[in-house]
């Protein structure tokens, strides 16, 4: 049995080192050195820092009052003491093991050896194991009802007060699933690749996998089996989804498509459905599940006439008007957990398919797109079939465009008819085609520390709009896209100057930049004082060329609001609005 402490061990090194080969060989070298398949399994998903198969529905929902209870109670400190270190560190990790490493001599970890509590199958004095960790972490997600929070916070402090500093530091990176060591999807594969090449694994056949499944445990056991291919679709293992990639217009997307199978881009929420039987799961983008939040999309996929299917398409919140609401609302419903009912009364939503991934036992994925939309036209009603032209036409195309666009979505995607479906990747067999928005000069307002290797540097920055009558700064959301390790070094240099107030992890900044910041889209949005907010937002440069008053005010972005995406105009397919100045 493998003890957490040698995990603990790999993840201080390869955290160490800053070579990604060196990070590939450690975490290869460990892996490889693994016993058993579930220690295999577990290991594999913890080095991505997570806990959990995709198809156990388990969430560990361990906050920051509950990781810092379990860690106080186990050391006999404040959780206030905890919170200070944190502001000083910004690493619930490094936290954890300091705090662990200035316990009390006579602390929890004798009283619970003395009571007989230890994990049955490990001898007394024995370190924690992974299967021992993976197994309270399991107790805490699965632990419901009203005292829930006492039951997780109990284990916490079990497995704190069991665990040296090393492997305290990982315990609390798990408990948040950060693990901050620089090894994502893409070394982990190199890695099981490198352990298992003697099984036939490469770096392809595990990315398809991993793809397929969405599991790394179970693609590293396969790998060790040399069985990778014969890993394929699964229901209840959500598939990474297709992307598309953006057209330059419509007429250079026909040129590199053809005839086209046209759709419109709905402007909605991406969405997989899984149907087994009367059982329906459905993940968002992300491959979280989200299946209570939508009982609407249950509904309606339970008429898909197919025993077991795997579909892709959209959620759409749609108003008294038939039109679509504005994103943030749908991310309402995403994010909701308690009245799921009354909310979508409010908010409903439209399912709109435009592809299927699997259907009764068989994959789908390799079969080109027109077979598999005309099998998804033979289980689906066609009020849940997204439209869908094929042609060749630049002008027929750029009316669908212009009706796209006039009914409040987004544009289109224009997809070659013969493509296979290919999960994860983003190519130019699917091309979107959107207006491309006018660029704003913002304030910032704040910042957040980020996280990873970025934990040092601030990661997000929160930005304001001027209120023309009365001179106040308004929030408009936050970006953290568009920035290189190396320009956020040089921002978290001079936004240390202007700090005024620290909170947590948010910084509130003094007003004297301006960030020129790009965006998909503008919505309106109650979470912010400006009553907007910018849908993925982008940072293009900092405007050191400006003063504060020359900042883009609320009554600009009203009126880029206004004449976006049909609400009264809309942007040129093969043009492009550039600001002035």
């Amino acid at each position: 049995m493998t003890s957490f402490l040698a995990f603990a061990d790999l993840c201080s090194r390869v955290e160490a080192v800053s070579g990604t080969l060196e990070k590939i060989d450690l975490v290869a070298a460990f892996l490889a050195g693994l016993e058993e398949d579930d220690e295999l399994a577990i290991a594999s998903r913890f080095i991505m820092g997570r806990v959990f198969p995709p198809d156990l529905d388990l969430d560990l929902g361990v906050g920051p009052s509950i990781l810092y209870e379990g860690l106080a109670r186990a050391c006999g400190c404040q959780a206030e003491q905890i919170y200070d270190m944190l502001r000083a560190t910004g690493d619930p990790g490094a936290v954890a093991a300091a705090i662990v490493e200035k316990r009390r001599p006579l602390g929890l970890a004798a009283f619970f050896a003395a009571r007989g509590t230890a994990k049955a199958g490990r001898a007394e004095g024995e370190g924690l194991s992974i299967k021992e960790v993976y197994s309270r972490l399991s107790a805490i997600a699965r632990a419901s009802g009203k005292k829930s929070q006492d039951i997780k916070v109990k284990n916490l402090q079990y497995l704190f007060s069991q665990a040296g500093p090393l492997e305290a530091r990982y315990i609390a990176r798990l408990a948040i699933e950060d693990m901050r060591i620089g090894v994502g999807e893409g070394g982990l594969r190199d890695a099981l690749a490198r352990a298992f090449a003697g099984q036939g694994a490469d770096e392809q056949a595990v990315e398809r996998a991993y793809n397929l499944t969405n599991d790394m445990g179970l693609v590293a056991v396969s790998a060790r089996r040399g069985s990778l291919k014969e890993l394929s679709v699964m229901i209840n293992h959500p598939i990474k989804m297709m992307l598309a990639q953006i057209g330059e217009s419509i007429s250079a997307a026909l040129g590199e498509i053809g005839t086209a199978a046209i759709e419109w881009k709905y402007d909605g929420a991406r969405v997989q459905i899984h149907k087994e039987g009367d059982r329906i799961r459905v993940f968002s983008r992300r491959l979280e599940n989200v299946t209570a939040s939508l009982p609407e999309i249950v509904q309606a996929a339970l008429s898909i006439r197919a025993e077991s299917a795997i579909l892709d398409g959209e959620a759409v919140a749609v108003g008294g008007d038939g039109r679509p609401l504005a994103f943030q609302q749908i991310l309402k419903r995403f994010r909701r957990k308690y009245n799921v009912q009354k909310l979508a009364a409010e908010i409903p939503l439209r399912l709109f398919l435009f592809d299927l991934i699997y259907l009764d036992g068989e994959s789908l994925v390799d079969l080109p797109l027109m077979e598999r939309r005309a099998r998804l036209e033979r289980v689906a009603g066609q009020e849940m079939l997204a439209g869908q032209i094929l042609s060749a036409s630049a002008e027929e195309a750029e009316r669908a465009y212009r009706q796209a666009l006039d009914a409040g979505h987004e544009g289109l995607i224009l997809k070659n008819p013969l493509s296979v479906y290919t999960p994860g990747k983003r190519g130019k067999n699917w091309l979107k085609i959107k207006p491309v928005m006018e660029t704003l000069d913002l304030v910032v307002i704040g910042a957040k520390w980020g996280e990873g290797r970025r934990a040092s540097l601030f990661g997000s920055y929160r930005l304001a709009c001027r209120d023309e009558e009365t001179g106040d700064l308004l929030d408009v959301g936050w970006v953290a896209t568009g920035l290189t390790d190396e320009a956020l070094s040089e921002l978290t240099e001079m936004f240390r100057e202007l700090v005024i107030a620290e909170k947590e992890l948010e910084m509130e900044i003094k007003p004297a930049v301006i960030f020129e910041v790009a965006y998909e889209e503008i919505q309106k949005s109650p979470n912010y004082s400006s009553g907007y907010a910018l849908r993925f937002p982008r940072l293009v440069r900092v405007r050191d060329d400006k003063s504060l008053d020359e900042a883009d005010g609320l009554q600009r972005i009203i009126s880029l609001y206004r004449g976006q995406r049909g609400r009264g105009g809309f942007g040129s397919s093969d043009g492009q609005q550039r600001k002035s100045g």
